[in-house]
């Protein structure tokens, strides 16, 4: 038995360290460990309410938004205030404007310049690969990085700036926009339409959208040569590699929805496990500290009770993540379990044959872009000239709100509880605290702890290529995971 100590981890938002058990060849036990303590819900403790607003976003600099919107959604729930449709579209907007550009991030910046490594030059695919994704050098980014600095004036528009912009409320957006901007934001999608079409792609959006399984994506792929398009080069190297049978998690997932209009959302609420969806009971969630660096009198929280103490010295802790559950239920959650729950026939496929996998996040990944940004043009045409883009209502004194939404990594929940006044309680879990979460009192992984066991280990490796992409496929952000 051979362990090993991965990390820090370099393109990763935040610290990361992995332990693994090493054995015939391939990984047999993993620590996930976050080395880094923030207390962002401690630093919320007696502040006013609507401060939540200001401090939530900095939690990252990467998914501000969806902690804005999370934080905005406790606050109405606290308030009993809906939205106008206005400000339900520009909210999608803004919110599935840093989604995607965190989906295109990833691939681009964050997974594909793996497979430039030094392991793989003895590929037949390596020259142009490594030519394509190498990181900072590579041609991939001087296509990318332009294209996604222009999609990024939707935020300018629509929210004044990013991160942290202060434009998402309780009852809606605080910047209303004309007609002209109308067609400022349209022609930006456009553009941006034109870039995934021409480079990610290499086909319509819509047909993307629409492949409906795993031989129809190969028979897609096929149609033209590798080079056509970075979702083919993906692919070719994702088969070369056998990724669909890599880093396989729990097989349970979940979603909390996202991108709400008029009661109905794009991706709606729920479970998938065992081929089926289930709903999803929000009392059912609990965060379990048996792992964890903090102090607590019992074993198991529920959030909207939960506790933030550090204790560095406790003893059988590794991590300042905490475990969260469903059910006493271990989850996997991002843009796989939002396509599992919304039930897209071409990742129900994947899944269904192999499991969730290094290769099926990363399609869900990019097929998600492919959906969402055809939303964010009918969100866009949807906005209705002269009407009201924010409700007002007044703050209790006394109250509790939970909000739910769904930021690029994946399920975010903030929980609130106001007495006086003041912020009593806050407590947040985060995607990457589902997904890196450690072990809980039963001695079960978390589903990336599970994902890692079976990885490949080649003989001298002590950065296991394997490992980067099981943690990368993922897309995790530790600040956000210790708040």
């Amino acid at each position: 038995m051979t362990r090993l100590i991965v990390g820090p981890f370099n393109r990763v938002e935040g610290d990361l360290e992995v332990r693994i058990d090493c054995k015939g060849g391939e990984v047999v036990n993993a620590e996930v460990v976050t080395p880094l303590y923030r207390g962002f819900e401690r630093i919320l403790l007696g502040k006013p309410p609507m401060d939540a607003l200001v401090y939530a976003p900095r939690i990252c600099g990467i998914c501000s938004v969806s902690q804005s919107v999370a934080a905005a959604m406790a606050l109405a729930d606290t308030m009993k205030v809906e939205l106008p449709s206005n400000g339900e579209l520009a909210i999608n907007l803004v919110h599935a404007t840093e989604n995607v550009a965190d989906h295109l991030t990833h691939f681009y910046l964050f997974f594909m310049p793996d497979f430039a490594r030094a392991t793989y030059k003895n590929e037949p695919w390596y020259d142009e690969t490594a030519d394509r994704f190498v990181a900072i050098r590579g041609t991939a980014a001087e296509d990318m990085l332009p294209a996604r600095a222009q999609f990024m004036h939707m935020m300018g528009i629509l929210a004044g700036k990013w991160p942290h912009t202060l434009s998402i409320q309780p009852g809606g957006s605080t910047r209303s926009v004309d007609g002209g901007e109308v067609v400022r934001l349209m022609a930006i999608l456009a553009a941006f339409r034109k870039f995934l079409e021409r480079t990610l792609f290499g086909d319509k959006l819509e047909r993307i959208a629409n492949l409906s399984s795993e031989a129809e994506l190969v028979a897609w792929a096929a149609e033209r040569s590798v080079t056509s398009s970075d979702f083919r080069r993906f692919l070719h190297v994702s088969s070369a590699l056998g990724l669909n049978c890599l880093g396989r998690s729990t097989g349970a997932f979940l979603s909390y929805g996202a991108y709400g209009t008029q009661g109905n959302s794009l991706f709606r609420m729920g479970t998938f496990a065992a081929g089926d969806t289930g709903s999803m009971d929000v009392e059912g969630i609990t965060e379990d500290l048996s792992s964890s660096w903090y102090r607590s009198g019992v074993t198991s929280e529920a959030p909207a009770a939960g506790t933030t103490v550090p204790d560095a010295d406790k003893d059988g802790a590794y991590s300042w993540c905490k475990a969260p559950r469903l059910g006493g239920s271990v989850m996997e959650v991002g843009a796989l379990a939002r396509q599992l729950v919304n039930g897209h026939p071409l990742i129900r496929d994947l899944v269904g044959r192999h499991g969730g996998s290094v290769h099926a996040r990363v399609v869900a990944r990019l097929l998600e872009i492919a959906i969402v940004v055809q939303a964010m043009e009918r969100w866009a045409a949807g906005l209705v000239i002269g009407e009201r883009y924010i409700a007002h209502a007044g703050l209790p004194d006394q109250a509790e709100g939970i909000g739910l939404t769904e930021a690029a990594r994946g399920s975010l929940g903030h929980w609130l509880s106001i007495e006086k006044g003041r912020i009593a309680n806050y407590q947040i879990i985060a995607p990457t605290t589902w997904n890196f979460s450690p072990r809980d009192q039963s001695g079960v992984p978390g589903p990336l702890e599970q994902a890692l066991v079976g990885a490949p280990v080649r003989e001298g490796e002590e950065d296991p290529v394997s490992v980067q992409h099981i943690v990368r496929s993922f897309d995790p952000c530790m600040v956000c995971t210790v708040h």
